[in-house]
C-alpha cells in the first residue's frame, strides 16, 4: 500500500475511533480498513492501535506516529495547494543568460512579451558572449547558439540559424571573389573569437564536412564587431543570419562560397542540471520555443528538454 495513503487511512480512523465509520465513509468492506491498518503496523513494526469492542485507544508510538502524520499531510497538501497556485500563475524569478548579439535582437523582445503576459514572473538577463557555469553562478536558464553541444548538457532546442560567409563589394573588388573553401587561405579573414581560441571554419565539400582554420588579422568576441569590420572591406567573415540579414538586405556585404554553405547552427535552451525544472522556467522555454518557431516556421525543433553529448563547443554569439 502506498505510504501517504496508508498515513491517511490511519489518521482517518484514530480521528473517528471507528474502523467502521471510515469504512462506511470509503465505500468499502470494514476488513479492507483493519487488514490495510494492520499492514501498516506490520511496516512500522509497532503497535499503534489496541481495539476491543467498545474502543479503539491508540498506543504510545500511536498517539506520536499520529502527530508526525499530521505534519507530513499538512506539509503535502500545502505543497499540492502551491503547485496547483503556480500552474494557474507562474511567479518567482528567472535568471538567464543570453548571448549578446541575438539575445539583443531576437530574445529582448519575446522576453518583454514573456513579462507583460505574466507579470508576476520577475526576469534577470545578462547579455554577454561568454559561456557561464549555470550551476557555480546561479543561472537558472541559458540560451547558446553552437554547432555542437557538451557531454552532458541539459538542453532543449529552440530554434536554428544558418550561416553565411560574406564579404563587403568593396574588398570582393580588390580581392576577388574566392570560388572554394581552400582559397581563404589567400584572403584576410575576420574570426570570431572564441574562449578556445581560433574558430574552425566548417563548410561542405563534395558532401562532405571539411574545417579550415582561417588566417584572421583581426579577431572579435562579438558578432556584431566583426561585421562592423566586414562592412569596411577589411575582409570575410562567417555570419549568422540574425547579423548578416541586415547588411545583405542594404547591400553592404555580399554572399560567397555559397555552394559550400556552412552548417546550421542551433539555438538551445540549456538547464543547469535535470532536476527539477521550476513551472516559471519551463513556461519561459515554451514560450520561447514557440515564438521562434512561428518567426521561422520549420525550425521546429522543438523536443523534450534532455541530455545531449558532443564533443566540442562552438559558443554563443
Amino acid at each position: 500500500m502506498d505510504r501517504l495513503e496508508a498515513m491517511q487511512l490511519f489518521v482517518r480512523v484514530a480521528e473517528t475511533g471507528s474502523f467502521s465509520t471510515v469504512a462506511q465513509q470509503l465505500g468499502v468492506a470494514r476488513s479492507v480498513v483493519t487488514r490495510k491498518v494492520a499492514a501498516l503496523e506490520s511496516h512500522l513494526g509497532a503497535k499503534l492501535m489496541e481495539r476491543s469492542t467498545r474502543r479503539l485507544t491508540l498506543t504510545t508510538a500511536g498517539t506520536a506516529f499520529l502527530e508526525r502524520c499530521r505534519v507530513i499531510l499538512n506539509m503535502v497538501e500545502v505543497a499540492e495547494a502551491g503547485v496547483a497556485q503556480e500552474l494557474a500563475t507562474p511567479r518567482g524569478r528567472i535568471r538567464l543568460s543570453l548571448p549578446l548579439s541575438y539575445g539583443l535582437r531576437r530574445l529582448a523582445p519575446l522576453l518583454l512579451d514573456f513579462s507583460q503576459q505574466f507579470p508576476e514572473v520577475g526576469l534577470d538577463m545578462e547579455y554577454a558572449d561568454r559561456r557561464v557555469n549555470l550551476i557555480e553562478e546561479g543561472f537558472d536558464l541559458a540560451v547558446r547558439i553552437t554547432a555542437q553541444l557538451e557531454p552532458g548538457d541539459i538542453v532543449r532546442r529552440l530554434a536554428s540559424c544558418r550561416l553565411y560567409v560574406v564579404a563587403a563589394p568593396d574588398y570582393l573588388a580588390r580581392h576577388g571573389r574566392p570560388r572554394h573553401p581552400g582559397e581563404l587561405a589567400h584572403h584576410e579573414c575576420l574570426g570570431y573569437m572564441t574562449r578556445l581560441g581560433s574558430q574552425l571554419w566548417r563548410f561542405t565539400v563534395d558532401g562532405r564536412a571539411e574545417t579550415h582554420t582561417p588566417r584572421c588579422r583581426i579577431n572579435a568576441n562579438n558578432g556584431d564587431a566583426v561585421m562592423a569590420a566586414t562592412v569596411r572591406g577589411l575582409g570575410i567573415s562567417v555570419q549568422p543570419d540574425f547579423i548578416a540579414d541586415e547588411a545583405l538586405s542594404a547591400g553592404a556585404v555580399e554572399c560567397v562560397l555559397e555552394d559550400y554553405a556552412p552548417p546550421e547552427l542551433g539555438v538551445f535552451a540549456v538547464l543547469p542540471s535535470n532536476r527539477h525544472v521550476p513551472h516559471r522556467v519551463r513556461m519561459l522555454i515554451d514560450f520561447l520555443a514557440e515564438r521562434l518557431a512561428a518567426e521561422r516556421p520549420g525550425d521546429g525543433a522543438l523536443g523534450e528538454t534532455r541530455t545531449r553529448t558532443a564533443f566540442a563547443t562552438t559558443p554563443s554569439r
